[in-house]
């Protein structure tokens, strides 16, 4: 059974960090690219941040490149994102997820193999 669990999300103030962990399972990371995808009601999901398992090349959206870092650990199939100096627009619940190449899930709309439920994440001021 693949599952992709998510921890970490909660309420932040502006400027704060948040460390966001997603447990992955029933695959092995290294055969995918994994990516953390966010949305907020009424708008399309929309990729935040991708890593190529076998090279560890971290891809960032325009939006939070500089702020977050995306990590992973395919000896413990986990995926962590860091998020620094938090900002209001970052309000969204936060998935993981699993695609065959960055540009699947960071080009456009996500087109995920697999993702999660998600954690939300609150940044208030």
């Amino acid at each position: 059974e693949v599952q992709l669990v998510e921890s970490g999300g909660g309420l932040v103030q502006a400027g704060g960090s948040l460390t966001l962990t997603c447990s992955a399972s029933g695959f092995r990371l290294d055969d995918y690219v994994m990516g953390w995808l966010r949305q907020v009601p009424g708008k399309e999901r929309e990729g935040v941040a991708c890593i190529t398992n076998s090279r560890g090349t971290a891809y960032y959206s325009d939006s939070v490149k500089g702020r977050f870092t995306i990590t992973s650990d395919n000896v413990r199939n986990t995926v962590t994102l860091r998020m620094d100096n938090l900002k209001l627009e970052d309000t969204a619940n936060y998935s993981c997820a699993a695609g065959p190449n960055p540009l699947t899930l960071l080009d456009g709309t996500p087109r995920p193999n697999f993702w999660g439920n998600g954690t939300p994440v609150t940044v208030s001021s």
